[in-house]
């Protein structure tokens, strides 16, 4: 489905946070206005009051991810549907910027820039591209970092859905805790074993005694 490549909007917009490490890096116009990428019109009309709304809008769609990767599927629907009544998105056929090979237009479905204001439009368009994502893939799809303290959100485009990562980065520092803690535990039990073969031994010299 073309649409669901809007779902990155939700996906930049919730990772702006990392709740466990306590940081936000969406504390400003610039900030707010870096989300839109090369969608310069729309960020234009950022102003400070986005700022807060772009937060409350992250909570949301966090939320929706919390609950995809808890595997509550109705939850996470019920929470997107609330976000596509409150931002309403305008759909619009385009062909710019796209030719066949004949120089006809390639026409496609485009979400237009909401006419109310940043937050709206970005909302909008984050909303139905997540909304569109889950129809057409699954909300398994839709998950959040197992790589403590990350919990980054992703959506899994794997062919046998096994991501469990957000970025390789994490992957990598996931399997290396992983396999550190095997080893302390198998010295662990290395160690208790030695031990006790040699209470066992101990005890079998005062027997002989």
């Amino acid at each position: 489905m073309e649409l669901a490549h809007y779902s990155d909007y939700a996906v930049r917009l919730v990772n702006t946070e990392e709740p466990a490490r306590s940081k936000d890096s969406l504390t400003s116009v610039e900030a707010v206005r870096e989300l839109f990428g090369p969608s310069a019109q729309a960020a234009r009309r950022a102003t400070e009051a986005d700022v807060t709304r772009f937060r409350s809008v992250r909570g949301r769609l966090r939320a929706v991810f919390t609950a995809a990767d808890a595997g509550d599927e109705t939850q996470a629907v019920d929470l997107l549907n609330s976000l596509l009544l409150e931002f309403p998105v305008n759909p619009q056929i385009s062909g710019h910027d796209y030719r066949d090979e004949d120089g006809r237009p390639k026409w496609h479905m485009h979400l237009a820039d909401h006419p109310s204001n940043a937050t709206a439009g970005y909302a909008a368009i984050a909303a139905m591209g997540l909304a569109f994502h889950l129809t057409e893939y699954g909300v398994d799809r839709l998950g959040l970092c197992q790589a403590t303290p990350c919990r980054n959100a992703y959506l899994d485009t794997s062919t046998n859905r096994s991501r469990r990562y957000c970025s390789d980065r994490c992957a990598t520092r996931a399997n290396v805790a992983a396999y550190r803690a095997r080893k302390r535990l198998e010295t662990e039990r290395s160690q208790s074993t030695g031990r006790t073969a040699e209470n066992a031994q101990e005890a079998t010299a005062r027997t002989e005694r």
